[in-house]
C-alpha cells in the first residue's frame, strides 16, 4: 500500500498534530462558501483529474416524479455504472479503495463487486444552517482533552480541522434536521452466515437540543427514544437516550424499559463496547451510526485526505418496490443495488489510549468532506487484526437539505455475519418526519413508561 500512502492528499488547510486548536479566526471563517471552500469547509474545486466534479450547490431541485410526503425518488436513475470493481480488477483500483473493502473483495471473490458511477455531490444544508455554521465557527472550541465543545450551537463545529477529533466531532454533531426534531422508523437486520435474517423494527424519536429555544441543558447534544415494534418477542422494549457532549464531566444516561417485567432500570452499558440493542453480537453501542458517544478513549489522528470509492446517492437501496430478500444474499448485500462514487473524505486513525478497555483497538474512518458523515471504517481487533468492515451508504433527503443514510452496513470477517441498519423497504411510504414537535418532557423515565405500554 505504499502507493496509496504516497497519493495521501496533504492538504494545506491541515495541521496534523492532535493538539487541541483554538477558534478560528474571522479571516478563515470569511472563507467558508466563498472560491475555496463551501460552506461547510470542503473544497469547492474538483480534482485534476475531472473524476470528482466542482460542487455548484448541490443537490436543490426536486427531481421529476417526486411527490411531497411519499417515498423519495431517485435523480440518477438512469445512470448505469461506468465499470465494476471485483477480486480480478482491483489491484487497478487499490489508490482508491480502503483497506476494508479490499478485504471484502477478497472474502467473496466470485460475488463481492463494487458498482462504479459517475460522481454527484448532491450533499446540501439549508442556507439557515449555513450562516449559523459560519457565526459558530470563530467561537467554537474543543473542551479539555477534545472531550467536548464549548460554545456549539450548529452543526459543523470545526469546517477547517485541525485534529482528527475535530473531524469526528463534525460527524457526531452533523445536520440532522431543520427543526427540533425528527421520528423515524427503521430496521436493523442481523444476517446469518446462509443469509437467513430476521429484521428488527425500530420507531425513534429524537430532538437535537440545541435546536430548542432557551435550551435549559447546555451540555445534552440531543435525546431519543427507540421502540421495537417488532419481531412479537422483542416487541414494546423501550430504550431512551440522553446524549450528552462532554460525556467526561456528565456520562451519558440511558434506561431501558422492558415490556416482560414492565419496569424500567437505568442502562449503563448502552455506551463504548457494550452490546448494540437486538444486534445479535453485530455491533457495540458506540458502532450505531458509524460511530457515537464520547471520544475520550481513543488517540485520534488525522492522516490528511484521500480520494476514495464510497457508497452515495443511495436511493435504490429505500426503493419501495425492493424486498429485504431482494438486498440480502450470504455474506453482503445484493451488489445490485448498491453504488460507489469517487469522493474526497478525510481519514482519521482511532487507536486505543494506553490504560483504556474497547474490544476496537484501533479504528480508521473515512469521513465524506461534503457531509461530515463517516462513509466507511476499518476495525481491528486487540491483535491488530482487520475484524469488521463499515459501509455508510449515504442519500440527501433533498425535500428538506438533509444528508443522511440509506443504509449502514457492518461486515464481520471473521464470522461471514453482517448487520444492516436503515432500511425501510417493507414499510408503507416515506418514514421520516422532520416536522416532529416535542419536548423535553417526552423523554424522561416517566415517558419511558408510558412509551413502552402503547
Amino acid at each position: 500500500m505504499q502507493n496509496t500512502a504516497r497519493k495521501l492528499i496533504t492538504a494545506t488547510l491541515l495541521c496534523l498534530s492532535c493538539a487541541a486548536q483554538a477558534k478560528i479566526t474571522p479571516e478563515q471563517a470569511a472563507r467558508l462558501g466563498g472560491d475555496e471552500l463551501t460552506p461547510v469547509g470542503a473544497e469547492r474545486a474538483g480534482n485534476a483529474a475531472g473524476t470528482i466534479p466542482a460542487w455548484t450547490g448541490g443537490l436543490s431541485e426536486l427531481p421529476a416524479g417526486y411527490t411531497p410526503g411519499e417515498r423519495l425518488v431517485d435523480p440518477y436513475a438512469d445512470e448505469k455504472p461506468l465499470f465494476n470493481i471485483s477480486a480480478a480488477n482491483y489491484q487497478e483500483h487499490e489508490d482508491h479503495l480502503t483497506v476494508g473493502q479490499i478485504a471484502l473483495l477478497k472474502r467473496y471473490p466470485d460475488t463481492y463487486r463494487m458498482p462504479v458511477y459517475p460522481t454527484h455531490r448532491s450533499a446540501r444544508l439549508t442556507d439557515a444552517e449555513y450562516a449559523a455554521i459560519k457565526q459558530q465557527a470563530t467561537e467554537v472550541e474543543l473542551a479539555e482533552g477534545g472531550n467536548g465543545m464549548i460554545n456549539y450551537s450548529a452543526s459543523v463545529p470545526f469546517p477547517i480541522p485541525a485534529s482528527g477529533v475535530e473531524v469526528i466531532w463534525n460527524h457526531i454533531a452533523r445536520f440532522r434536521t431543520p427543526n427540533v426534531g425528527l421520528s423515524r422508523r427503521y430496521t436493523q437486520i442481523p444476517v446469518q452466515t446462509n443469509g437467513a435474517f430476521a429484521p428488527v423494527l425500530f420507531e425513534e424519536p429524537s430532538i437535537y437540543a440545541a435546536r430548542v429555544p432557551d435550551n435549559p441543558y447546555p451540555n445534552r447534544l440531543f435525546v431519543f427514544i427507540q421502540r421495537i415494534l417488532a419481531p412479537a418477542r422483542l416487541e414494546g422494549d423501550v430504550l431512551l437516550v440522553h446524549e450528552n457532549i462532554n460525556q467526561v464531566v456528565e456520562p451519558r444516561s440511558a434506561w431501558i424499559y422492558n415490556a416482560g417485567q414492565r419496569r424500567v432500570r437505568r442502562a449503563p452499558n448502552i455506551a463504548y463496547d457494550g452490546p448494540g440493542t437486538a444486534a445479535d453480537g453485530l455491533r457495540t453501542s458506540d458502532d450505531l451510526d458509524m460511530y457515537n458517544g464520547s471520544p475520550d478513549r481513543y488517540n485520534w489522528e488525522l492522516k490528511g485526505k484521500r480520494e476514495i470509492y464510497i457508497p452515495y446517492n443511495s436511493y435504490r437501496l429505500r426503493d419501495g418496490g425492493l424486498k429485504y430478500s431482494d438486498i440480502i444474499q450470504p455474506g453482503h448485500m445484493n451488489p445490485d443495488y448498491t453504488r460507489f462514487e469517487l469522493h474526497r473524505v478525510w481519514v482519521v486513525d482511532a487507536t486505543l489510549k494506553e490504560g483504556a478497555r474497547h474490544i476496537y483497538a484501533r479504528r480508521t474512518f473515512y469521513i465524506d468532506e461534503d457531509t461530515w458523515q463517516i462513509a466507511a471504517a476499518d476495525i481491528y481487533d486487540g491483535r491488530g487484526e482487520l475484524w469488521r468492515v463499515r459501509d455508510n451508504h449515504e442519500m440527501m433527503h433533498y425535500q428538506v437539505s438533509v444528508p443522511w443514510t440509506a443504509v449502514e452496513t457492518l461486515y464481520d470477517l471473521n464470522s461471514g455475519r453482517y448487520l444492516l441498519t436503515g432500511l425501510d423497504n417493507e414499510e408503507k411510504g416515506y418514514q421520516y418526519n422532520f416536522d416532529y414537535q416535542g419536548s423535553f418532557e417526552d423523554f424522561t423515565p416517566a415517558a419511558l413508561r408510558r412509551a413502552g405500554r402503547r
